[in-house]
């Protein structure tokens, strides 16, 4: 072998070195799917599931959360059981000089569970829980002042990859 090949296989392996480092394995995915469907299941439950100890299961899940894999232990609402019957995805295209304002204000709305920044003719798109079709009324009031809404009410939830 020559010198370049010598560098080049280096430079490989280091990089397969870090590639490793940050994959994620099998019998990790297996916690997280059990940690999705029940994020309160205890790492002996986990262990007995998949076969391994639970101080195994703790390290792992020790190193998905320094990863950043896991980023944080949620739970999830009925928002029905709660008065906010009524839940809508509204799209807002903010008005000229507006989007700054509005980012800071609609975190502080209780109505809003979700808020993305999002590309296309639309700036802001967001997941809302309201008591009525009223209340519904009152938000978009809230709203025109940044920009024009457009809502779609939520017939049905399909799919939530966050509780598989």
């Amino acid at each position: 072998m020559n010198g370049y090949e010598d560098i080049f296989t280096h430079k490989k392996c280091i990089f397969d070195i870090k590639k490793d480092e940050s994959m994620v394995s099998n019998i990790d995915i297996q916690i997280i799917k059990i940690l999705k469907s029940n994020s309160r299941v205890s790492f002996a439950e986990i262990g007995r599931k998949i076969a391994l100890s639970p101080s195994s299961v703790r390290e792992r899940v020790q190193k998905l959360e320094d990863l950043g894999v896991i980023k944080s232990y949620n739970i999830q609402l009925n928002h029905a059981m709660m008065g906010n019957g009524l839940e809508v995805f509204i799209m807002l295209k903010i008005f000229d000089g507006k989007l700054k304002h509005i980012i800071s204000e609609i975190t502080t709305y209780p109505e809003v569970q979700e808020v993305f920044r999002i590309t296309g003719p639309y700036n802001i798109h967001m997941r809302v829980a309201l008591r009525d079709q009223l209340h519904l009324q009152e938000f978009i009031d809230k709203l025109i002042k940044y920009g024009s809404p457009t809502t779609h009410l939520i017939l049905s939830e399909l799919k939530n990859d966050d509780v598989s």
